[in-house]
Order: structure tokens, then sequence, then C-alpha cells
């Protein structure tokens, strides 16, 4: 029987390209939203979920971290980081310039990515929003005409569409980080790709907002030298003023640290969840390359 893991698509998206530079020997599936991806994990449909986390210029993926908090228990069991290079993508008819392209079409993200060379060169163009590069793209090859997509290299072999201008966004580096997540424990097929490092990710409660209070929660990685690479608040969706934090530790959970951290914590009256200790992986542009010509 297969691997087969369940991704935010349709094809054509950075989350489709981490899965096939990621993986190997396994079957894919795509859904159109980031719950029905979670959702299918948790419903046993697929073995494994990609989902998007954090994009290095537009931030947190609310609605990943969101989900996996309020709707489902699923951890967290690798990270794939995967490089982020945005092309202006036209149907292959089109023979126009930047002044002849009426819309543009893309994921809010992607868009953000890109905003300022979309002023420059097409202030005039109309701004779409789809959700995900990989439906702009397949919007653009069924429909053709003087419009445009933002995504990938792999959209622009899916849909057959011709890459007008190359690495629109307007940051060089630029990563997302995506959360793979497993119910039932299994091993992996993954490439033979080394891990840069180990992360675990917590989640960390109050019991009421008063002052100090992160001050003490921080105190205690602090004082055991555990270094933390993002904290972050969201809302408990309880009330206004209520929130809980999401942190990244760099290092893999352990027997000693971790519950220490946890006992302390308690002390003060909080709440600590894991949500996940994994292996952290960092794709290149040359795997995806190589990924990619065995896909397109």
């Amino acid at each position: 029987m297969s691997y087969k893991v369940g991704y935010l698509g349709p094809k054509g998206t950075f989350t489709k390209m981490a899965v096939d530079t990621f993986f190997r020997s396994c079957e894919t599936k795509s859904y159109e939203t980031i719950p029905e991806s979670i959702d299918a994990v948790e419903a046993e449909e697929v073995d494994a979920g990609v989902v998007p986390l954090e994009n290095a210029i537009e931030g947190t993926v609310h609605l990943t971290i969101d989900y996996l908090i309020h709707q489902v228990t699923l951890p967290i069991i690798a990270e794939i980081i995967v490089p982020i290079k945005q092309h202006l993508l036209v149907h292959p008819e089109f023979k126009g310039n930047f002044k002849d392209i009426e819309k543009v079409y893309s994921h809010s993200h992607a868009i953000a990515q890109c905003h300022q060379f979309i002023h420059q060169h097409m202030p005039g163009a109309q701004i779409s929003y789809t959700s995900s590069t990989g439906q702009a793209a397949q919007f653009v090859g069924e429909q053709g005409g003087n419009i445009a997509a933002i995504g990938n290299e792999l959209a622009a072999h899916e849909y057959g569409l011709s890459i007008f201008k190359e690495n629109v966004h307007d940051y060089s580096n630029n990563h997302t980080r995506f959360a793979v997540i497993q119910k039932q424990k299994k091993v992996l097929p993954i490439q033979e790709i080394q891990p840069e490092n180990y992360k675990t990710t917590i989640m960390v409660t109050l019991p009421k907002d008063y002052a100090g209070a992160l001050h003490q929660v921080l105190s205690a990685f602090s004082w055991r030298k555990m270094n933390l690479s993002k904290i972050e608040s969201r809302p408990m969706k309880t009330g206004l003023g209520n929130y809980f934090f999401i942190i990244d530790v760099n290092q893999a959970y352990d027997h000693v640290l971790f519950p220490g951290v946890q006992a302390e914590l308690e002390a003060l009256g909080c709440g600590m969840k894991v949500l996940g200790t994994y292996p952290s992986y960092l794709l290149n542009d040359e795997m995806i390359r190589k990924a990619c010509s065995k896909t397109c």
C-alpha cells in the first residue's frame, strides 16, 4: 500500500512543489482549502498532510495555526522550508507587454510579495485574489486574453503558461515554512535530505492578563538557555483580551528541560501543550528544479 499525502492544491502551488521535492514514492491528493487538507488527515483519507505555516514576508498563516489549535489534535511531525520565487505567467498566445495586462490573478500572499513590482510595471492592472497560486495559473490557462497570474515554475509547466517575467517578487530572501501533520505514526517516505535542525512548537495559555505575565513565561526558557526562534500571540476566541502564545523552541523535546519548563509554568497557573517536536528541512533551488523536471 502506497503512502498518501494530502496538500493544499490544485497542482502548481508551492505546497505541491514542497510535496514533490520532499517525498518519494507516494501518492498525492489535492484539496481546495487548508481546513479540507487538515480534515483529510484527521479522517485518515491520507497518511499525512502538508499545509503552509509561515511566510518570511507575510508572516504566520493564521488559518493553519488556529485550525490545529481549535479544531483538531494533530501533531506537527516535520517542517519543510521552501524558497519562494514568484513569476509573472501569461497564456502562450499573449503577445502584448506589461501595459496590456488588464488583470493579475493570484493568492493574496503572492500579490503582497510582488506589490512593488505590480505597482511599478502594471499600475493600472486590476488585482483579483484566488485561493492559491495554482488556481490563478489554472484560470489564466483556461481563459487566456490580457490577463496574468503570479505563480511558480511548476504552475507554468502544469497549465501550459509562458513565464512573461521571472522573479517578480520584491524580496529575494523569501521562504515559506510548511508543516507536515500526521495522525497515525508512520515513517515518512522522504528523499535523502538531512534536517537543518530540530524544533519544538508549544502553546502556552495564561490564567489571566497581568503585568509581567509574559516575562515570567519567557524566563522559564531563558535561564535554561533554551533558544526561542518565534513567539506570537493568538486570540483564544473566548472574548476580547484572551490570548494564547505559540512558541517555537530551537531544539527537540527532551525529558529534562521541557518538563521543567512545564512544571514552572503550571506553578504560575499557565497551561502548556506541545504541538509537535520535529526535524526542519531546508529545500534548495537545485532540489526543486530536479523534482519539477520529473513531475512536469
